[in-house]
């Protein structure tokens, strides 16, 4: 039985989330299933830009240099996660016509929102730090910048945001998409180059254990890999397609939203589990254990034998720097601007949060050298995975909500799902508070 065609109502008593690309992207009516797919196709490759940043890099290295394949098992369930997370964030950004930010400000008081506002801040901010410490590796590694000077240089890529942003949501889409593009065939063949164990590979991923002071890097893959501030960022960017707001055009967004979370998230997952799966097979297999991402590039090209290795590995580490770089920036704005309805313009908003990265950046590089900038990706993303559950609660408890969602509401076996993965990751979060504080 076809659903009726009846106007869903909208909020609309303010400005929209990103109003500069707000419902600027059309949508074709009836014609080809595929040009349908592709005009909602952008959203979700944007997110997972975020889950192929120099944190997860670092995270990644260091899980198959120490560990082996023993870790893959995480990254497959982290990005299970991801998915079901990025699809619920989609689903407020559609239905409710609401990024998280605006739905936080709606419910909660002003101090609790202000609080979930400060955290999340911290999230960008810990983020951001990853993709200054990763762009000037990439440049280091690349041009011989000296590190100190490449981490003040990454303060520049506010001008590549400012000539992106003039031409549109489309054009940045396409921008980023082939960034993505550019790593993700470095990986393939690093990969090939590896010469890993699939049947390993394939043991580990279905094998979910952890040993050895494992959890720390399985919780810094997770916070890598489901990022709180994306969830922020999705349900804004949901809302750039001009989409009709009757129940059959509306459900038909949810599930071209779907597929394309699906399928970027995917490719997000095959980079990193290629990351993981060319560390273990060339530093693990030899012995090597990794405490720079420099090292980590240098001592490719004597072990897989071909001096092209290195170069791909730090043309795809600059790549994805830059990359998470800009949908950063978009997230920052999007969460400023739902919590405090404050609207600065972007490049001033780029040049604030770059400078809180850069100051700790800086300041490790000084004390302790590149091999602190190494540990302080993987803490980046350990601080990640300390602030999902501020983003995944509230996340959660909206899209179950019928006075947000209307008919829209998650049924009750997502809402079950939704709420068993939240309690998960606080579980984990708690277990490696407790190991810190136990001294174990």
């Amino acid at each position: 039985m076809s659903i009726p065609a009846e106007k869903v109502q909208q909020n609309t008593a303010e400005t929209p989330s990103l109003p500069e690309v707000f419902s600027s992207v059309g949508i074709p009516e009836g014609g080809m299933w595929l040009r349908k797919l592709f005009a909602f196709a952008g959203p979700a490759y944007l997110v997972s830009v975020g889950y192929m940043d120099p944190g997860n890099w670092a995270t990644d290295i260091e899980g198959g240099a120490r560990f082996g394949y023993q870790l893959i098992w995480v990254l497959l369930l982290s990005n299970w996660m991801a998915i079901l997370l990025q699809t619920l964030a989609s689903r407020l950004g559609l239905f409710a016509g609401r990024d998280l930010a605006q739905a936080c400000r709606d419910y909660y008081s002003r101090p609790v929102s202000l609080i979930l506002w400060v955290l999340c801040e911290i999230a960008i901010v810990a983020c951001d730090l990853a993709e200054v410490l990763g762009s000037a590796i990439g440049l280091n590694l690349l041009f011989g910048i000296p590190l100190m000077a490449a981490v003040f240089i990454t303060a520049a890529d506010v001008l590549l945001l400012l000539a992106l942003q003039k031409h549109g949501i489309r054009k940045m889409e396409a921008f980023i998409v082939s960034l993505v593009f550019l790593v993700g065939v470095c990986y393939v063949v690093e990969i090939f180059l590896a010469k890993p164990d699939w049947g390993q590979i394939a043991s580990a991923a279905f094998h979910p254990h952890l040993e050895g002071g494992s959890l720390y890097v399985a919780i810094g893959i997770l916070g890598a890999t489901v990022m709180p501030h994306n969830l922020y960022l999705h349900s804004a960017l949901v809302q750039s397609r001009r989409v009709s707001r009757t129940e059959t055009d509306l459900r038909t967004a949810a599930k071209f939203n779907f597929i394309d979370s699906a399928l970027a998230l995917n490719l997000a997952f095959f980079v990193n589990a290629a990351i993981l799966v060319m560390s273990a097979a060339v530093f693990h297999r030899n012995g090597v254990l990794v405490t720079e991402i420099s090292q980590a590039h240098s001592t490719l090209a004597p072990l897989v034998g071909i001096p092209l290795s290195s170069t791909l590995f730090a043309i795809a580490l600059l790549c994805a720097g830059q990359s998470s770089t800009l949908t950063g920036t978009l997230a920052g704005q999007i969460v400023m601007e739902g919590f405090l309805k404050i609207r600065i313009r972007p490049w001033l908003r780029r040049l604030i949060t770059r400078s809180l990265a850069i100051i700790p950046a800086a300041l490790v590089i000084a004390i302790k050298g590149e091999q602190g900038t190494y540990q302080l990706l993987i803490l980046s993303q350990v601080i990640l995975s300390f602030q999902l559950p501020f983003a995944i609660v509230p996340l959660v408890q909206f899209t179950s909500s019928r006075e947000k969602m209307g008919r829209f509401a998650n049924p009750a076996w997502l809402q079950s799902l939704a709420w068993v993965v939240a309690g998960f990751i606080i579980s984990l979060n708690i277990w490696l508070l407790v190991q810190i504080f136990s001294g174990r």
